[in-house]
């Protein structure tokens, strides 16, 4: 594996665990609520807008996933959409990119 995918596995490593270790304290408190996940992001105008850009770019993330795995018929890629929406960009983004710079048969 080149240190450059190696890299792309770490990021994604470490954005999954990161940020997880940080919301596992909130999910203990108050259960799994989506609902009240998403009220609790939306509590203040930073969160919100935080909240509102981190949407969007994942939105914008899925569609060109979507666009360059449909070209290059690198299915596992497609991965990168629910790490990215269930977890978050800074896992989608760099496990994306360690999973596009395979070697594809």
């Amino acid at each position: 594996m080149s240190s450059l995918r190696l890299a792309y596995l770490t990021l994604a490593i470490a954005g999954a665990t990161w940020p997880l270790a940080r919301l596992w304290p909130w999910l203990a408190a108050n259960g799994p609520d989506p609902g009240a996940l998403i009220a609790a992001w939306n509590a203040t105008a930073p969160g919100a807008a935080m909240f509102a850009d981190m949407t969007l770019t994942a939105t914008a993330f899925s569609l060109w996933v979507i666009a360059e795995t449909r070209v290059r018929r690198n299915w596992p890629a497609l991965w990168a959409i629910p790490a990215a929406w269930l977890i978050g960009l800074a896992c989608g983004l760099p496990l994306y990119l360690f999973l596009r710079t395979r070697p594809v048969a």
